[in-house]
């Protein structure tokens, strides 16, 4: 076909005679000033029309598809024709060389795509594709739109429907919305043989198409093929016998070889599944879906538009009312999984060696909007710091409460301040965890259960493992177990959604055997409720404030070098307001064991911890006061506190030298904090701590007991005794380790549940253990009774 071109009235349009009719032509499109405007399919047929071409001077060329299916190029195309295009570009270099064409050749290092499976060079090749037209991008923002230019661009209708739906991250909406503003026509064919069959009929003579909705219309239109279609999906080979009738020129249309994009199939899910066609009633309960989630990264323009699109053409409404969309997967490296660059890990082996509900945690405890590192180490750490604190407590729990035969009958006359501030804590933990999850945030409803169980471990169970060793009838014990086995119970109820298999698996262990009334399973349970009750806010604050001043003062513990089990005389907390030295003051006993310290003393004065030092800075007073500097800077340094003081705060002092008094600025010197001589301090936020770090022989004593009983407690252990077994200790050792023994007596016997603490060698059959204890030796004879 040879160009055209037509310059004149538009109604008066006519078809150059040579190119041929009825035929489909692929045509370039020119506006006035030779901007390229786009190309489009033009069918040539008899009584073509301005809706075949467009307005105004137009320009037309035919793009040629010189490659079949299989890379070769077609006939008509000289020595081309029938060579493969892989074996093409040389024998073009050198025709156009020998025609005097070629200018000069050269290669070039760059990206080019490859086919995943074969690595095969991918070739792009010119085809017909069919398209669902979007409408005209307006230029004006979404809110000046008229309803009237809506009927008429489907993509703001769809950009409604996308603005009723709740994103997560709030950014999805906005990247919907520009996908939708800059999208050309949605092309929805494919041409591959399994698939979606396009329900497209087409003349061969006429180019007339037409779309068939539904099976009922086809059966009705049928000419040819109804009898070999019937009884099967609509899909090849079956539906390509059946023949129409084309309703312009009445000759027989068959369906186009092409099926639909995969995303055709995805996008009416919410209509195809819920029976929208043959029971509206039943569509109209369960539409639209509450909840989708998918990865954001390509779904944005695939399967959340898709469904949007589908569902705004038949209702004008979304399909769902909340998208989460995630980010991606990453390996370890930080680079996307491939499995030829070695780097991807598959989900059996994952499963297999880190555990699925492990794999669930980490993507849960991820935000969303952020791309995971996902791999073996980063498993480890979540094993580390949250599953084994998590059964830790499990089996501190299972292993004291079958020692004692604890049952939850077993309940308590009244509870300590400790059970009620864990209490407390686990009703908050509920209420908060059941908020996040109705608001589809399992990153925050992660993050509340691990902060809880960290509490749990290493504050609420360490602070009341001596209860459990208390007599059996003891209501203080009945208590510690009753509180722990509720909260424990509870986490397994809450966790249960995001780690359905761990927590069905301690609930068969740790509830079924001892209530007899429990559910088969944990997943028929109802939803823990929350108790306002007992949740009490001012406990929660007292406690969160202890713990912050104990973390505090454990470091400046471990500043001084001093380890924690070394009994010290006083700790000391200096908190912003007399409110928190109030609340700290209700707790300080807690504190004070949890410090290891005979006192603990509460201020609002810092200066109870630090004093300021002022130092003299020589490159603005050496300027300022000459051969009088050395003078000065000894006044410098002998500046009170009070003074101190004023200038970190950004006042002048006046000092005097020589009978002369001067200004002294905060520019002209350095104001240094440091601790109280005799304590090692440490300071964050509003809070500071410091540790008294003097030492008596009575503290040193405490401190050696404490060592000895480790390691016999060491000792126990490596002999596998029993937790409850009771034992002569033997000992021996330098003079100082033995008088310990004598002078901590008491102590070390409740600690290792020693009957008896004998001097000297043990008998036969004794576990024997040597130890040098800080350059003291020692050792132990243990014997079970």
């Amino acid at each position: 076909m040879e160009g055209w071109t037509y310059d004149g009235p538009y109604d008066e349009l006519e078809l150059p005679s040579q190119l041929g009719a009825p035929e489909a032509h692929r045509v370039i499109f020119w506006d006035e000033v030779g901007e390229t405007e786009g190309t489009g399919l033009v069918h040539i047929a008899p009584g073509a029309g301005k809706e075949d071409f467009g307005l105004g001077k137009m320009y037309g060329l035919p793009v040629v598809a010189p490659l079949d299916e299989f890379g070769v190029f077609i006939s008509g195309l000289g020595w081309l024709s029938g060579s493969h295009v892989y074996d093409s570009a040389e024998p073009i270099f050198e025709d156009l060389e020998k025609k005097g064409l070629l200018f000069r050749t050269e290669d070039y290092t760059h990206r080019y795509p490859v086919c995943w499976r074969c690595d095969s060079e991918l070739v792009f090749r010119h085809v017909d594709e069919w398209f669902i037209d979007m409408g005209q991008v307006l230029d004006k923002p979404l809110e000046e739109v008229t309803e009237e230019e809506k009927e008429r661009n489907l993509r703001y209708q769809i950009m409604d429907s996308a603005r009723e739906t709740r994103w997560i991250p709030e950014f999805g909406l906005a990247r919907e919305l520009d996908w939708l503003r800059n999208m050309h026509d949605w092309m929805i064919s494919k041409k591959r043989y399994s698939g979606l069959a396009l329900p497209i009929w087409v003349c061969p003579d006429c180019g007339w198409f037409d779309v068939i909705g539904s099976r009922e219309e086809l059966r009705d239109r049928a000419v040819e093929g109804w009898d070999v279609f019937d009884g099967y999906s609509p899909h090849k080979p079956y539906i390509d016998a059946v023949k129409i009738k084309c309703e312009n020129c009445g000759s027989v249309a068959s369906r186009i070889p092409d099926v639909g994009n995969p995303w055709l199939d995805a996008g009416i899910v919410a209509y195809s599944t819920l029976d929208y066609r043959t029971d509206r009633t039943y569509w109209e309960k369960w539409f639209p879906a509450a909840f989708i989630t998918e990865c954001y990264i390509g779904q944005f323009r695939n399967w959340f538009y898709s469904m949007l699109a589908m569902s705004t053409i038949l209702e004008r409404r979304t399909p769902y009312e909340t998208c989460l969309g995630h980010g991606t997967v990453l390996a370890e490296d930080g680079r996307e999984m491939h499995k030829s660059w070695g780097n991807a890990i598959w989900f059996d082996d994952a499963a297999e060696t880190m555990g699925a509900d492990v794999m669930r945690w980490m993507f849960c405890s991820t935000k969303p909007e952020n791309n995971i590192v996902f791999g073996y180490a980063g498993a480890g750490e979540v094993k580390r710091l949250f599953f084994m604190p998590l059964l830790n407590v499990y089996n501190f729990f299972a292993i004291y409460a079958d020692l004692d035969k604890w049952t939850p009958d077993q309940r308590p006359e009244q509870i300590s301040t400790l059970d009620r501030w864990i209490l407390s804590k686990l009703n908050a933990l509920v209420e908060r965890v059941t908020e996040s999850l109705d608001d589809y945030d399992a990153f925050a409803a992660t993050k509340e259960i691990e902060r809880f169980v960290d509490v749990l471990s290493r504050w609420y169970v360490r602070r009341s493992r001596r209860r459990f060793w208390k007599n059996e009838a003891d209501d203080e014990k009945r208590a510690a177990y009753s509180t722990l086995y509720t909260c424990f119970r509870t986490l397994l109820h809450i966790m249960a959604p995001i780690t359905p298999h761990l927590t069905e698996a301690l609930y068969q262990r740790m509830v079924r055997p001892v209530e007899p009334d429990a559910l088969e399973s944990l997943h028929l349970d109802q939803w823990p409720e929350v108790d306002r009750n007992l949740v009490d806010e001012e406990l929660m604050a007292e406690m969160d404030l202890a713990m912050e001043a104990s973390s505090l003062g454990r470091a400046a513990r471990s500043r001084s070098g001093i380890k924690l089990r070394q009994p010290l005389l006083e700790a000391v907390v200096v908190v912003p307001d007399e409110a928190s030295k109030a609340r700290l003051e209700k707790v300080s006993d807690l504190v004070r064991e949890e410090l290891n310290v005979k006192g603990l003393r509460v201020t609002t004065e810092r200066s109870d911890l630090e004093r300021l030092l002022v130092k003299p800075l020589p490159s603005q007073l050496g300027k300022k006061h000459g051969s009088l500097y050395p003078k000065v800077a000894e006044a410098v340094k002998g500046v009170d506190q009070v003074g101190a003081k004023k200038l970190a705060e950004g006042e002048a002092v006046t000092i005097a030298v020589d009978g002369a008094s001067f200004d002294l600025l905060p520019e002209e010197v350095e104001v240094e904090t440091i601790p109280v001589e005799g304590y090692s301090v440490m300071e964050e936020g509003d809070l500071v701590a410091g540790i008294n770090t003097m030492m008596t022989e009575e503290l040193e004593s405490e401190g050696l007991a404490r060592d000895i009983v480790r390691r016999i407690q060491a000792l126990r252990k490596e002999a596998d005794f029993n937790i409850d077994d009771r034992i002569e200790t033997y000992y021996s050792g330098d003079q100082d380790v033995e008088a310990v023994f004598q002078n901590e007596a008491e102590y070390i016997s409740a600690e290792t549940l020693s009957i008896k603490l004998l001097r000297g060698a043990p008998p036969e059959g004794a576990h024997l253990g040597e130890y040098d204890i800080d350059g003291k030796k020692l050792k132990l004879g243990l014997l079970r009774i």
